[in-house]
């Protein structure tokens, strides 16, 4: 009856949509109830200040609390460089209390994520002060509307319609960043076009920073190093050339004479065909400092990518290692390095970047991935904090304290500027980022920014009660779906240290064969999986690439020796026998088999587990969850059939015949060729 009754529902809001809304997934995990007009009168919300972040938390307080009277109160003897806030209980009312107004925002924020999320309200007294100063997204949007590895429909800046006319979603984008603690977004890719610094799209960009400044956001650009050249028609864009710096100062007073809050520059360099400062024989740093000096009279940020690789003999995981540690000290003091948080690119699983405690007298950022360009887009189900928290955990043993990722990046040699940063997965699809599960890894990157010591189980339960239900049913379920959806995806694409086995160029699917005539070695999935007749796996080693030597001891011994290298990792380190005795007794190739199927029933298991929630999850979102689940499996499958046949052909050894057979032939699956773009 009930299902009947749900259908019948469904009907009346296909046929009379004005009765009621469709749980479209817009709303996020914002799903605050409105203050009544009765219990407005009953409570006041006290704020002395009119700025306009200010003004915002009361806002936020005037629309959605219900418990009583708060006030909101700057006190002097917090950091004004900090974003922390004290809640405390008071003589029968709330009082919020901050050093600065973007303070008192997140401060609300927390007292009505208590609210909504059903915490004790009584007797309140808690302080919070972020981990990283700068909370940051990067969104990869071009100037045409298109995302580079985007999956939920095109940018949501319409460069067209700016500066005249404001979408009433960078407001709904602003809020929903500021209720997590973010506070400053690059609104370009890194593979920039240069005219976004040319006078019309600064008034554009303008327009955005305004509707983001009440929720204390500050925006930043992605600049094409060659701008000078390009766009100011100079001889060259050399960093050492003066009338070069003098366009950089010049072209970055005009971007503060329209934008004061303007946060500074990201920049990818001398990377993937990206101009930089070795186009002249110069160094990053001879880049960055260049740019830093321009940036330096309004304290603005160089925000320079580590990511970089060149076509070579030499183990592409060690690259960035070899070009950068040589310039550790010879950074300026704003300039700050993002490194990616593992030594390839975004892999479903990596050991951490070694570049983390390798330069001591640098400021280094993590940048992690939200988008999912090779989790299988947004078409499957992976809940990232795990991933996120498995680097900012990653014990480096770089020093005596504060030695793991997170407490390097937080603790750097200049903490004021403390940064993280996430490739956004967010577009113009009324759910956001494509897949409803798909917003909890914004929400988590978010909430871990915040703070970095949140469990993974946790950052699934908040989100699950604010976006679905607090059902406890329902929230102990799921979360502990979300948190083994991550270790899932690397079962069935993979397992077992397996890396960049993706198809070319766009990474959605297995293409473990894969060799594009005339390409790049360290392009081709052969580069990093190395099966042969005797086994399967790269050799960092000292008796292969020897890219251990860039760990610390003692996790350098422990990755080098086959005994004791964690098996996460065994083949990222190791090329190892096909006959190899696992720690479980199975041989390499069994195990391979065994993980690979077990990655496919994960996903069997999420679908039936998603099917018996159906009468506690509205009906359109259920629908689109199911649907995409279906595809993750018979992706699984796909990925399980395509690998285990390939290295077959090298092991030459059975799939055991407890395990299910592939039901693809490998000739067949060669001949799948999606045409799928980086963006949509």
């Amino acid at each position: 009856m009930a299902k009947v009754a749900r259908y019948i529902m469904c009907l009346m809001g296909l046929l009379l949509p004005s009765l009621g809304h469709a749980e479209d997934g817009s709303q996020l995990w914002l799903r605050y109830a409105k203050v009544t007009a009765d219990e407005a009168v009953l409570r006041k919300i006290h704020c002395p200040f009119t700025d306009p972040v200010a003004r915002t938390a009361t806002e936020e307080l005037q629309n959605y609390w219900h418990k009583g009277n708060v006030d909101l109160l700057l006190d002097k003897k917090w950091d004004t460089q900090a974003d922390g806030y004290r809640i405390r209980s008071m003589g029968g009312k709330t009082v919020i209390s901050a050093g600065t107004s973007a303070g008192l925002l997140y401060g609300a924020f927390h007292l009505l994520r208590l609210q909504q999320l059903g915490g004790n309200l009584q007797g309140l007294d808690l302080t919070e002060k972020p981990s990283y100063a700068l909370r940051m997204l990067n969104h990869w949007d071009n100037l045409d509307g298109t995302v580079e590895r985007g999956y939920a429909g095109h940018s949501l800046w319409k460069w067209d319609e700016l500066p005249a006319v404001i979408s009433p979603r960078y407001r709904e984008y602003a809020r929903a960043n500021a209720s997590i603690g973010i506070n400053a977004v690059v609104l370009n890719n890194v593979n920039a076009s240069p005219l976004i610094l040319r006078d019309d799209y600064l008034e554009k960009v303008k327009a955005l920073a305004d509707s983001f400044r009440p929720y204390g956001i500050r925006v930043f650009l992605s600049i094409n190093f060659s701008a000078p050249a390009l766009l100011g028609k100079l001889e060259n864009s050399d960093p050492l050339n003066p009338a070069v710096l003098r366009w950089w100062k010049d072209k970055t007073s005009e971007i503060y004479q329209q934008i004061p809050d303007f946060g500074g520059f990201l920049v990818k360099a001398n990377s993937e065909g990206q101009p930089g400062p070795q186009d002249y024989g110069r160094t990053h740093a001879d880049g960055a400092n260049m740019l830093a000096a321009a940036l330096r009279p309004y304290s603005g940020l160089v925000l320079w990518r580590a990511f970089v690789y060149n076509p070579s003999a030499e183990d592409r995981a060690k690259q960035a290692y070899q070009e950068f540690v040589p310039l550790d000290g010879q950074f300026d003091d704003n300039v700050i390095l993002q490194v990616k948080n593992g030594p390839i690119d975004f892999q479903p699983r990596e050991p951490y970047n070694p570049l983390f405690g390798a330069m001591p007298q640098t400021s280094q950022m993590v940048e992690f991935q939200i988008t999912q360009e090779y989790l299988g887009f947004s078409n499957h189900l992976v809940f990232l904090a795990p991933l996120f928290k498995e680097t900012l955990d990653a014990q480096t043993y770089a020093q005596a304290h504060a030695s793991t990722v997170a407490g390097l990046t937080q603790q750097g040699p200049h903490p004021p500027m403390s940064a993280i940063a996430g490739v956004a997965n967010i577009g113009q699809d009324r759910n956001w980022c494509g897949h409803h599960f798909a917003q909890a890894n914004w929400y988590a990157f978010g909430r871990l920014a915040w703070d970095s010591s949140l469990s993974s189980d946790s950052l699934a339960r908040e989100w699950l009660s604010a976006t679905f239900s607090p059902d406890p049913a329902l929230v102990t379920t799921l979360s502990q779906l979300m948190i083994d959806s991550r270790e899932a995806v690397v079962n069935y694409m993979m397992p077992l240290g397996l890396h960049h086995i993706f198809a070319f160029e766009h990474h959605y699917g297995p293409e473990p064969w894969g060799d594009i005539p005339g390409g790049r070695p360290d392009w081709m999935p052969w580069y990093y999986h190395n099966a042969d007749s005797l086994g399967i796996g790269f050799d960092r080693t000292p008796s292969g690439s020897n890219a251990v030597a860039q760990y610390h001891s003692p996790i350098r011994e422990q990755f080098a020796n086959i005994s004791s290298c964690p098996e996460k990792y065994l083949l990222w380190f190791h090329h190892v026998p096909w006959t190899y005795r696992m720690k479980n007794g199975q041989s390499l190739w069994d195990n391979l088999c065994y993980t690979y199927q077990h990655g496919v029933d994960q996903t069997r298991h999420f679908q039936q587990v998603w099917d018996s929630l159906e009468e506690k999850v509205d009906i359109q979102r259920f629908g689109e969850v199911r649907s995409k689940l279906k595809i993750q499996t018979r992706d699984a499958v796909w990925w399980r059939d395509a690998c285990l046949l390939y290295f077959q052909t090298f092991s030459k050894m059975p799939i055991p015949v407890t395990l299910e057979r592939p039901i693809h032939d490998l000739d067949e699956l060669k001949k799948i060729k999606l045409e799928l773009k980086h963006h949509n």
